[in-house]
């Protein structure tokens, strides 16, 4: 009998535990898995950029390959990107296509390059994935 009541219990918290929780009278969506690209990153001058905004070079800026950009859909989302070689982690907003790019490359503004390496290196091997819509560093 004990058993059989134990394993009612641990059934109860279980089905409970995958129960979605709401968060001011709605329910929270699913997180979607991350999907962690890797392809080069090379840098640009920023100006006027695809998104319609002025940016310069000292901003946290990404431009995504024309593959990805489509219509638009990613600006002013976040991307973190690592340098495969170092390990060096910095954040930069997509602001810009890249026609150039292969299809998971990124071309970064010069001081978000110089957080992952040497602007005198010119490319880089990097792995990036975008951060949940409305994060921010």
């Amino acid at each position: 009998m004990f058993s059989l009541l134990a394993v009612l219990f641990l059934t109860f918290f279980a089905l409970c535990g995958a129960t979605p929780v709401a968060v001011n009278g709605t329910a929270v969506a699913t997180l979607e898995k991350r999907i962690t690209h890797t392809g080069r990153g090379t840098w640009f001058d920023v100006g006027l950029g695809a998104c319609g905004y002025h940016n310069v070079n000292s901003d946290p800026i990404i431009a995504i390959s024309s593959d990805i950009y489509g219509s638009g859909g990613n600006c002013n989302q976040w991307i973190t990107l690592t340098n495969t070689a170092n390990g060096k982690v910095a954040s930069g907003k997509v602001r810009d296509e890249c026609p150039g790019c292969g299809q998971y490359d990124l071309d970064l503004s010069p001081s978000l390059f110089q957080k992952l390496g040497n602007l005198d290196t010119g490319v880089l091997h990097i792995s990036w994935h975008y951060e949940a819509k409305g994060w921010s560093p």
